[in-house]
């Protein structure tokens, strides 16, 4: 029995994933690119007495790092993406007039790197493709994969930095190598697994 919960906020204009983790012995909890309304997700963490930790952003886009600044904790992303969280340009909130700057980043993750929540380890894969330092974070049986891979789609390549090739070959070398049962935790739209992934999107057939 895994000793975690995952419960999932759609947020913000662009229905971005925000993801809560909660260690359940101790209600010690991360978030995963609390994109928008930050006072639900609030709500919810003292609704359930739960003690956030940190946030990791799976990718610098602001529908992902809206609220990074309004919890107080570290944030946690991709060394390549450090930029991102304080360049409206680079993040695209420029193009809608927003301008959004968040904290600096406390912690710039690393491929393979290990992430610790109490004793919950959650891996650090880099899966570049829809940014240059899009991440997906693997616990134990789920993985959140940001923009990379949707139920039944993949990230777009056709924002700035994004790169097709690079997108398909992390999907590949990442998450298709991971048990077909894993359950995968998009950064929009439902949830699925690597192996209906693999047997039914169209991208791969």
């Amino acid at each position: 029995m895994n000793d975690f919960t995952v419960d999932r906020f759609e947020v913000g204009p662009m229905a971005a994933n925000c993801y809560c983790i909660t260690h359940i012995p101790t209600k010690d909890a991360c978030l995963i690119d609390p994109g928008g309304e930050p006072e639900r997700i609030r709500d919810f963490l003292k609704k359930n007495g739960l003690n956030l930790k940190f946030i990791i952003n799976t990718h610098g886009h602001g529908d992902h790092i809206l609220g990074n600044g309004y919890f107080g904790v570290p944030v946690y992303i991709h060394r390549l993406e450090k930029d991102f969280l304080t360049n409206p340009d680079l993040n695209l909130s420029g193009i809608f007039g927003l301008s959004l700057k968040t904290p600096k980043a406390s912690k710039l993750l690393e491929d393979g790197e290990k992430v610790y929540l109490n004793d919950l380890e959650l891996e650090i894969l880099h899966t570049p493709g829809h940014t240059p330092g899009g991440i997906s974070v693997k616990l134990d049986g789920v993985i959140f994969t940001g923009d990379t891979l949707f139920a039944g789609s993949v990230g777009r390549t056709d924002l700035p930095y994004g790169d097709e090739k690079a997108l398909f070959g992390s999907i590949r070398k990442k998450i298709f190598t991971l048990d077909d049962d894993t359950v995968v935790y998009p950064g929009h739209g439902r949830e699925s697994t690597v192996g209906a992934e693999k047997e039914t999107n169209p991208f791969f057939r």
